[in-house]
């Protein structure tokens, strides 16, 4: 739906002040597509049933259509038959999950990101040399859980700049922090802010945690919400980064901006008297939810999406070294 390629329709006289603009990048990130690929080549290696550990990534419908395939998604290793295949998710768990996997006798393939196992590899090492990490994130998502588990008496969670008078440390000039890796990075550098303003010396994470697709997609939507009376982000309602770019939106100067899993949930309301309307997707979403979205528009009348363009992804990461061992002696690696 794009007019990247070929030529725009003609517009009716009544369609001719409206436009879509379409953000890039959106949609599957590198780690998304890493383990939504896992659990596929999994069930092709070694058959129905493999059991995925918690939604292997916060898309509904990815979750239904790996679920056709053969997945069982499940919310806690108990669930799983001893001696079975289990993936862990791509927001990663914590050292206590890979415990209790290995005394069940579970082979586990780990679809962790990346990014996270680098947030985890952070906490390690803060909580090594005995500092108090404040983790800046939502209590109860996974991706939290997973690395407040790798060193949970040195770690306490920060959710926002409100949590900060009531923080608790051994040593003020011994505090450093982290984060998520799907939040806002203007609200995460908000809440950095007023933790060091109470603790001077807090020190930083080596890199960035906010994933590079996080950031680039909310600098996408900064660029195609000023001045439009619609943003549109598609998503599932469990998906931090999602979640995040509708605020993105709104803080970046959309009239108006909602969530939507798939076209289904678009309230035809929102389009009365809308005349540019843009559109996103979070890093769990594939394009065909998005393609949905811009037909929706197109029968009522908005013209073809003139994607804008704010970044290029071209990263990419390799299966885990558990599934690649076995495609290869297989004979498919």
């Amino acid at each position: 739906m794009s007019t990247d390629l070929g030529t725009p329709r003609v517009l009716a006289p009544d369609e001719a002040e409206r436009a879509v603009l379409l953000a890039a990048p959106r949609g599957y990130c590198a780690g998304v597509d890493r383990a939504v690929v896992t659990v596929e080549k999994a069930l092709d290696l070694y058959g129905a049933p493999v059991y995925v550990r918690k939604q292997i990534v916060h898309n509904k419908h990815v979750v239904a259509d790996l679920e056709a395939r053969g997945a069982v998604f499940v919310e806690e290793l108990s669930e799983v038959p001893e001696g079975r295949t289990v993936v862990f998710s791509a927001h990663g768990v914590s050292p206590a999950v890979h415990a209790e996997a290995l005394e069940r006798d579970l082979k586990t393939i780990d679809a962790t990101c990346p990014l996270v196992t680098k947030v985890h590899h952070e906490a390690k090492r803060f909580a090594g040399d005995d500092y108090d990490i404040l983790l800046i994130g939502h209590a109860g998502h996974e991706e939290v859980e997973g690395t407040a588990g790798e060193a949970p008496e040195h770690i306490q969670l920060v959710e926002g700049p409100g949590d900060v008078d009531a923080i608790v440390v051994r040593d003020p000039s011994k505090v450093a922090w982290l984060s998520q890796t799907t939040l806002s990075v203007d609200e995460t550098l908000e809440t950095v802010a007023a933790i060091r303003q109470r603790f001077p010396e807090l020190l930083d994470p080596p890199s960035d945690d906010i994933c590079y697709a996080t950031q680039n997609r909310q600098l996408a939507v900064k660029e195609i919400a000023q001045d439009c009376d619609l943003l549109i982000v598609v998503g599932s309602g469990n998906s931090s980064n999602s979640v995040r770019l509708v605020e993105v939106a709104l803080e970046a100067g959309a009239r108006a901006s909602y969530r939507v899993d798939d076209a289904s949930e678009i309230d035809e309301a929102w389009l009365d008297g809308v005349r540019t309307v843009s559109v996103t997707s979070g890093a769990s979403v594939p394009e065909s939810l998005v393609e949905e979205v811009l037909a929706y528009l197109s029968e009522r009348g908005y013209p073809d999406a003139r994607a804008v363009h704010s970044a290029e992804e071209s990263l990419i990461f390799a299966l885990p070294k558990e599934l690649r061992r076995d495609l290869k002696a297989a004979g498919r690696g």
